[in-house]
């Protein structure tokens, strides 16, 4: 069964690039709008400028003037610049070379399993934090740690394959299986099948948590 995806990953963000700041722009109108409870008659009331004027502005169907953006800064009692905010925000891109991922530490590790962070971006515009880790099992261990973590977490298989525990259900993963689950409840590798194993975890979760 094929689901239809509700956004195109090859669609460029918020229509054509040349829209971009248009866009930028009427996002942050409409939010400073909404977060003064201030309707668009309202807003047109105040400014003078038109309902359909501030509906095209808001989409990003325009683009305003300098003396409309200082009516519209007034208005809603921001600084003129605040509606450049968003377009002026740097976007962070991650590159790790093969084998130069940061090792990782993580608690219940065990001796020859190694986990290596790929990439970090810290606060974004997006509002989530991604963790991408490479993980790779190398040897027996009698115990195995049960991870438990807020979030949504992927799993590929590179290589090898593993018994996967996710809370009271037990999934058998072999290479270009993919496990995608609730971090919430307790998981973790229950047998170590094939070795070497080696698997991608993404983990997601709200960046204000």
């Amino acid at each position: 069964m094929v689901s239809k995806l509700t956004q195109d990953p090859h669609r460029t963000r918020e229509g054509e690039r040349e829209k971009v700041l248009e866009v930028a722009i009427g996002r942050e109108v409409r939010a400073f709008r909404r977060q003064q409870e201030i309707t668009v008659a309202e807003l047109a009331q105040i400014t003078g400028l038109s309902i359909g004027m501030l509906s095209k502005i808001e989409n990003g169907n325009t683009s305003p003037s300098l003396t409309t953006l200082q009516l519209l800064a007034n208005a809603l009692s921001v600084p003129l610049t605040s509606f450049f905010r968003r377009f002026e925000e740097s976007r962070q891109a991650v590159h790790t070379k093969s084998g130069e991922g940061v090792a990782i530490d993580r608690e219940g590790t065990r001796a020859n399993h190694q986990y290596n962070l790929l990439g970090h971006i810290g606060s974004n515009a997006s509002g989530v934090m991604v963790e991408p880790y490479l993980i790779t099992l190398t040897a027996e261990s009698d115990v195995f740690p049960a991870f438990q973590h807020g979030g949504i977490e992927t799993i590929y298989m590179l290589e090898g394959a593993v018994d996967y525990r996710h809370g009271e259900d037990v999934y058998s993963l072999k290479s270009g299986d993919t496990l995608f689950f609730d971090a919430d409840a307790p998981h973790g590798p229950e047998k170590l099948v094939q070795l070497p194993a080696r698997y991608l975890s993404i983990i997601s979760y709200p960046q204000n948590t």
